[in-house]
């Protein structure tokens, strides 16, 4: 699938790809202790080279990544995006959303116009996601969304040094239809 600089918008957000200007209002957002212990990818502590390194990635890779900004001034609140596997027509979504700005409806939000993105525009056949088990904020997100409850990995994903459980949840494109109707 091809790259493009793609820009989504909602009624309160802005998603965008990140860019090296957004660095400083990243880092503390995604420094904080609290979204790195509920993230799979994200380190602690997350340092400018970690950011950089972070943009390699994203260029590297097949997927669509994007910032998370809130209202006209364009405020940085989080990440989202879709690590595409174009051989079976599927991606993984993740988000994080900064300390500040939980509880808003931010990440539904958010992750729902990238939903919308994956089926409608790149035409995807499934999406699917996983959380870390006890992580009921996500899990909520996640149902709110529409996907459905697939089952648990146990021990899946060593997070500082502790192998930790994830819930697995899924959506195919016929269901996300349905429920837009």
């Amino acid at each position: 699938m091809e790259k493009k600089n793609v820009t989504l918008r909602t009624e309160r957000l802005l998603l965008r790809r990140y860019k090296r200007s957004d660095i400083p209002a990243l880092l503390p957002l995604v420094g904080a202790r609290e979204v790195a212990a509920q993230t799979l990818r994200i380190p602690h502590p997350y340092t400018e080279a970690d950011a950089h390194a972070m943009f390699r990635r994203f260029r590297k890779a097949t997927g669509h990544w994007f910032g998370i900004f809130l209202g006209p001034q364009q405020q940085l609140c989080g990440g989202c995006g879709l690590t595409i596997d174009p051989d079976h027509d599927r991606a993984e979504i993740g988000y994080w959303i900064g300390v500040p700005f939980w509880g808003k409806g931010i990440a539904t939000e958010a992750v729902l116009e990238l939903m919308r993105y994956g089926f409608e525009d790149l035409k995807l056949h499934r999406i699917f996601a996983i959380c870390y088990t006890g992580n009921d904020a996500s899990l909520r997100i996640l149902e709110k969304l529409g996907m459905k409850y697939e089952g648990r990995s146990r021990q899946h994903i060593k997070k500082w040094g502790e192998y930790r459980d994830v819930e697995n949840y899924g959506i195919l494109a016929d269901e996300w239809r349905a429920g837009r109707l």
